[in-house]
């Protein structure tokens, strides 16, 4: 993972500078800046658009009682693609840009979701924990404890 995002950090500005220079001998250095500096501040709009839009699909289903895992997803992919918009480069406008349309959020989300169903464990505890005034047996036979650890033994 660490080698991946080294590799992410380092050669991802050296391709996005090199592609800027090739666009820039091809389509002049004018028109490629203000290619990037368009998709980035459209973009950047159409992120908070609709980044507002989730947020309030995520109050109506909070609202109504449901918990809304989907929408949330759908909030970090927006987000995630706003900062790409917002960082200069090809590549990463293309990335942020396809982020936006609905059809392949979905699918970028289904393949984190299986993704993190794969790798990801999740482990509850509970702890409950009663107190009782004065409602103890006559006899006396009342231990108190407390669970420490405990273990589903599949048979």
């Amino acid at each position: 993972m660490l080698l991946f995002l080294f590799l992410l950090f380092t050669l991802m500005p050296l391709l996005e500078l090199w592609l800027l220079f090739q666009l820039g001998d091809h389509f002049g250095f004018w028109t490629t800046v203000s290619v990037v500096l368009l998709t980035g501040m459209v973009g950047a709009a159409l992120a908070r658009w609709q980044g507002f839009q989730t947020m309030f699909r995520i109050q109506s289903e909070m609202r109504a009682g449901k918990m809304p895992a989907q929408a949330m997803g759908d909030g970090v992919l927006i987000l995630v693609a706003g900062v790409l918009l917002i960082t200069p480069g090809v590549i990463t406008d293309i990335v942020g840009l396809s982020l936006l349309l609905p059809p392949v959020r979905f699918g970028v989300r289904k393949s984190l979701q299986l993704w993190l169903a794969k790798h990801v464990k999740i482990e509850t505890n509970a702890a409950w924990q009663a107190h009782q005034q004065s409602s103890q047996p006559a006899d006396g036979n009342v231990v108190e404890g407390r669970v420490v650890d405990a273990h589903v033994v599949d048979e």
